[in-house]
């Protein structure tokens, strides 16, 4: 008879916030190597954005284009450091999908498909980096 305190129900649980917290760094390092290519396109002022006019947040799409870069080099490297499953990288994991959310909801006029898309990426990273308690991991 196996209760839930035995030592495979252990293992099988720090299994499971093993595999969520890899999903999340992976899916992180992902979002980041895309946000690094959109920042390159929008710094380029690439024809692939286009302008929204009467949007209330207008910004300058170089300006765009800086503001993802950065995003996306935080997210690689720090989703780069998740896969040690630090307690500091998921905070900090949780941090930058939050500002990759806010970002592409104010540059939704640029490129509105993507936006939605990277935001609702970034929310199953915060997700997964969350829903793991770090007792879980060690």
């Amino acid at each position: 008879m196996t209760t839930a305190h035995t030592p495979h129900a252990h293992s099988a649980k720090q299994d499971w916030a093993s595999g969520l917290t890899v999903f999340g760094a992976v899916m992180l390092v992902l979002v980041g190597v895309l946000d690094i290519f959109r920042g390159i396109m929008a710094i380029a002022e690439d024809e692939v954005f286009v302008t929204t006019p009467e949007y209330i947040f207008q910004f300058d799409l170089s300006g765009w284009g800086w503001v993802h870069l950065f995003l996306g080099i935080a997210a690689v490297l720090v989703g780069a450091g998740l896969f040690s499953a630090s307690f500091w990288a998921r905070i900090a994991g949780v941090v930058i999908a939050g500002f990759v959310i806010l970002a592409n909801f104010l540059s939704l006029p640029y490129y509105p498909v993507w936006s939605i898309v990277m935001i609702a990426i970034s929310g199953f990273i915060i997700w997964a980096l969350c829903v793991t308690k770090r007792e879980d991991l060690a």
